[in-house]
């Protein structure tokens, strides 16, 4: 990668699937002030309109874009495919979450009048995002930023620049203007630069904790500036009394190695009942052997594919071995079958008598076993973390769900359900370090335009009644 532009290449092959030129901050910032007022000013039917189009324009390059998707970030086509399904249904649930959550309210008071609430844009939006759902992830902010009449700058991950392009096609094509909806290439540095400059009104961050907490810092003396940031999670799922084993054990392997374990909403930790722990440990490990590693086009289809580069893949090889050396017990190697390709296996690693458990995301298919003897253990266990994104509890009682809802600490609780895959018409987001309490999802409205509170007469109408002195 030299100075001036970016290489996207792709994890399965190593080939070069993509290149681009660096873009200009300045330039992008100020292309997008200047657009944004004549699309704020569009009624909000047009802008939903042209989001529609939008939505047919992905239609169309459905396969074209799910290939791009499944090249550069290594994951299977089927999921790739998945992908593009979401951007596609997130338009309709955008447009109705607008409806209901910044609709326009209008309330009479006889001789006071009347009193409105409506909502406007904040102005031009920044929208930084990670490789891991190129589409999908951006998308999630950019549509509701659009519909509630913002200007965005899109800057992608610095690793999944051609699905980026594509995508930003698709605006274009659909008649959105090319000022309103900017792509700018480039690595942390122009990330950081963007989301500083005085042009931009709002920065909307999906990524790692250390660079949102990053961002969070250097914006403290800017309040003006919205901010929304969702940072990830060593997520907890908890495995309690039930007999039907087969069963969490396939929500368990789904949970943590999906995506290569590369979501924040993966299961890192698995917290079980003493009681359950040979059955369940050895059906995990059982259907963690059968998972077929590949590329994403291979034959027999793979469920997971590489992680995201080399230097993903020797870091999370050094962090299985610090696991290892340091108490824990394998119950699943870490295996790299070509230590030129960052292709894992599923992991497994008991890290019961470890003391001084490192508290960090490890955004890979690496997953942590607790063993714990009472409800209340485990509740302690799921809370041991300065995250706070998503946990389930796999099996047990109404009861039992009940305790773990009210006592778990996360922005998404699940019960006998993963701990990924959210959906599209909820709210999407954590607390602690995971995110600064804006949903994304379903609620990413609330942050997109600011409401306005204004009293309203035809006519002057007023009175001075008391502490004047006589005419």
């Amino acid at each position: 990668m030299s100075q001036s532009e970016i290489i996207s290449y792709e994890p399965a092959t190593g080939a070069e699937l993509w290149r681009g030129k660096i873009g200009d901050v300045d330039d992008a910032v100020g292309q997008a002030k200047r657009s944004w007022p004549a699309w704020a000013a569009q009624p909000l039917a047009t802008r939903m309109e042209l989001l529609r189009r939008f939505a047919n324009e992905v239609r169309k390059d459905a396969e074209k874009l799910a290939t791009i998707i499944a090249r550069e970030t290594g994951k299977p086509n089927w999921e790739a495919q998945a992908e593009v399904e979401n951007v596609v249904a997130r338009v309709e649930i955008s447009i109705r979450a607008y409806a209901e959550r910044s609709a326009q309210r209008k309330l009479d008071s006889a001789l006071q009048g009347a009193s409105a609430v409506r909502h406007k844009p904040h102005g031009v939006m920044a929208v930084l995002c990670p490789f891991n759902f190129p589409a999908h992830l951006p998308t999630g902010h950019i549509i509701p930023a659009l519909i509630a009449g913002n200007a965005v700058v899109f800057k992608p991950s610095e690793k999944a620049p051609a699905t980026a392009e594509a995508l930003v096609q698709c605006f274009h094509r659909a008649g959105i203007p090319a000022g309103v909806v900017q792509l700018l290439i480039g690595g942390p540095d122009i990330g950081q630069a963007l989301a500083l400059h005085d042009g931009i009104n709002g920065v909307l961050f999906t990524g790692s904790a250390h660079t949102g907490i990053a961002i969070n810092r250097k914006l403290a003396a800017r309040p003006d500036k919205i901010v929304t940031l969702e940072m990830g999670g060593n997520n907890p799922i908890v495995a309690w009394d039930t007999p039907l084993i087969t069963d969490a054990a396939a929500l368990i392997v789904q949970s943590a190695f999906t995506t290569a374990g590369q979501r924040c909403t993966a299961a890192r930790r698995l917290i079980v009942k003493s009681a359950l722990y040979d059955t369940l440990i050895g059906a995990v490990k059982d259907l963690a052997d059968r998972v077929i590693v590949g590329a994403p086009f291979d034959e027999p289809t793979p469920f997971m594919g590489p992680v995201i580069d080399n230097a993903v893949a020797d870091g999370l090889t050094e962090s299985f071995l610090y696991l290892l050396s340091n108490g824990g017990r394998p119950i699943k190697h870490l295996v790299r079958p070509d230590d030129d390709k960052p292709f894992l296996s599923p992991a497994i690693i008991d890290v019961t008598g470890m003391k001084d458990r490192p508290d960090v995301e490890l955004f890979g298919p690496i997953l942590q076993v607790i063993r714990v003897d009472d409800f209340d253990q485990a509740i302690a266990e799921a809370n041991a973390t300065r995250f706070g994104l998503s946990a389930s509890l796999i099996g047990g009682s109404p009861n039992d769900y009940n305790r773990f809802w009210a006592n778990v600490r996360a922005g998404i609780v699940n019960w006998n359900r993963p701990t990924i895959g959210a959906p599209l018409a909820a709210p999407f987001g954590g607390i602690g370090i995971s995110g600064n309490h804006r949903a994304t999802g379903y609620y990413a409205a609330d942050y997109c335009a600011y409401p306005v509170s204004s009293a309203e007469m035809e006519q002057p109408r007023a009175l001075i009644g008391v502490g004047l002195k006589d005419a």
